[in-house]
């Protein structure tokens, strides 16, 4: 083995030894890049997609083609609203995306599961476990009272009662003194918050919200509107909201538009937070 001490040989070496470092910093500097694309990749997951989706009624003269190759994507924790006019389909398309309907055509995906693949015991149970649906008519079972609305579904689903999380619920919604309370003996604003909480008690992967204000006066609706953004914001809740309202359209992420079973408008009002 040769040592060698000269000045060339030291200056050569330690060029050598710089570049290595050189090159080492180089490649941390673009694997950390790597990493950050993959980290904000993983932060926009899609969890809703809708395929081609049609939906006809009747057949021949008598036909009516009440959605007409709707497709779109929902990102998770994206608040979007969808608005239309009476008889534009929006309706309709909220109950194929919550499997309460069928699509005559097209497939629907939540969180990566071909919804109307499934058989209809399936499907009630995804749909019970990660679909939450909000009704404008609330759909309140009467003998029940807040406590037993809220947590119906889960105890359906055949799972034991999470007191901790009712108790969240209840508190989140403002009808802690109305516990042991039943619908008839709730106001229209209180009978809506239970149903948001029955829809939001599951923590599911979806939340519907069919013209949740359509029947409540305009205070009590921002209330409920407000509830519902915040569930969206701080718990990155997704959110789609069907309204014919122009004005509470606008709070949303994005406006999707409907009109004659067709998407007319697919707006980006703001970006995700």
């Amino acid at each position: 083995m040769i040592l060698c001490y000269s000045d060339k040989c030291r200056k050569d070496a330690a060029g050598t030894a710089e570049e290595k470092r050189h090159r080492n910093r180089q490649k941390e500097t673009s694997d950390g890049r790597q990493r950050d694309k993959k980290q904000k990749g993983k932060g926009k997951m899609e969890i809703l997609k809708c395929e081609d989706i049609s939906k006809i009624y009747g057949a021949g003269e008598t036909e009516v083609r009440a959605l007409d190759h709707v497709s779109f994507t929902v990102e998770k924790g994206e608040f979007v609203s969808i608005i239309g006019p009476s008889g534009s389909g929006k309706s309709t398309l909220l109950h194929i995306l919550g499997g309460v309907d069928r699509p005559t055509e097209g497939k629907v995906f939540i969180d990566g599961t071909d919804i109307h693949s499934l058989n209809e015991d399936k499907l009630a149970i995804f749909r019970r476990r990660q679909i939450g649906l909000v009704y404008q008519f609330y759909n309140l079972m009467p003998v029940l009272n807040v406590d037993e609305n809220i947590a119906l579904p889960h105890l359906l689903d055949g799972r034991p009662l999470d007191q901790e999380r009712l108790d969240s619920v209840v508190e989140h919604l403002g009808l802690s003194d109305r516990r042991r309370n039943l619908p008839n003996q709730l106001s229209g604003g209180q009978q809506q918050r239970v149903s948001i909480g029955r829809a939001l008690y599951s923590h599911p992967a979806i939340l519907l919200a069919d013209e949740p204000t359509g029947n409540l006066d305009r205070k009590t609706g921002e209330e409920i509107v407000g509830l519902l953004k915040e569930s969206n914001r701080k718990n990155s809740q997704t959110l789609i909201l069907i309204t014919h309202d122009e004005g509470l359209a606008m709070q949303a992420d994005r406006v999707i538009g409907l009109e004659d079973g067709r998407i007319i408008r697919n707006e980006k009002v703001r970006n995700i937070v």
